[in-house]
């Protein structure tokens, strides 16, 4: 029963952490660009 509940907590998990992380890399990547522009200029 709990070993059930732990595979599909995981399972989810892993689904969450993967819809989570990619726009927070798009938005990583989105801030580097624009953080190292900004250091560009100064």
């Amino acid at each position: 029963m709990f070993k059930a509940i732990a595979d599909v907590l995981r399972a989810i998990g892993g689904a969450v952490a993967t819809v989570v992380t990619l726009p927070f890399r798009l938005v990583a990547r989105l801030f580097g660009g624009v953080s190292d522009s900004a250091h560009g200029r100064h």
